[in-house]
């Protein structure tokens, strides 16, 4: 697979077709669920997935066969995820709004009863465009709050608050529709 892989590589940077349309068939379920987790509606993770996979086959030169290439591609994703983002608001995407006087629990244990994955993915992309997109990088994406707070231009307590205020209201909502009462 991985001399297959980087056969592949090697072709779209050649801009043959063949090795795109590869790329794409091996990469593209993953890096679609992704854009479906942060975006609110199955049009708009199109829209980027189709711009995210252009950027892609644009920037594939400098992939430099270091590392995981499926990393590279999710950053590039996850990149363009989060300007798309920006650029639908206004003003800043996310407000600074974290209060160093109040206490967070780092890893904050949630007791929620299983759940679908697809309801759950639906409640994920009903969170507010901000909690989403952290909640995305850090349980999905497995980013530490610190990288977080550089990638979204925010600080590390605002990224907290915000993981902190998703996990709420997904307990919330699981709960609600399992006929769960919260403590």
């Amino acid at each position: 697979m991985k001399d297959d892989l980087e056969k592949y590589i090697r072709l779209c940077i050649k801009n043959d077709r063949e090795g795109q349309l590869k790329i794409y068939q091996l990469f593209s379920p993953v890096l679609y669920g992704i854009c479906l987790k942060y975006m609110k509606n199955e049009d708009d993770a199109k829209d980027v997935f189709q711009e995210a996979f252009v950027i892609v086959f644009q920037k594939i030169s400098q992939y430099k066969f270091e590392g995981s290439f499926e990393g590279w591609l999710k950053r590039i994703f996850i990149n363009k995820l989060i300007e798309t983002l920006n650029k639908k608001k206004k003003e800043s995407f996310f407000l600074d709004v974290f209060d160093g006087d109040t206490d967070f629990v780092e890893e904050e244990e949630l007791d929620v009863p299983p759940i679908e994955q697809d309801k759950l993915l639906e409640y994920i992309r009903d969170l507010p465009d901000q909690y989403r997109t952290v909640f995305n990088l850090y349980v999905f994406e497995k980013m530490k709050h610190r990288e977080i707070a550089v990638l979204l231009k925010i600080s590390e307590g605002t990224s907290k608050s915000n993981l902190n205020r998703a996990k709420h209201i997904l307990q919330k909502r699981i709960l609600s529709i399992k006929n769960f009462k919260i403590a």
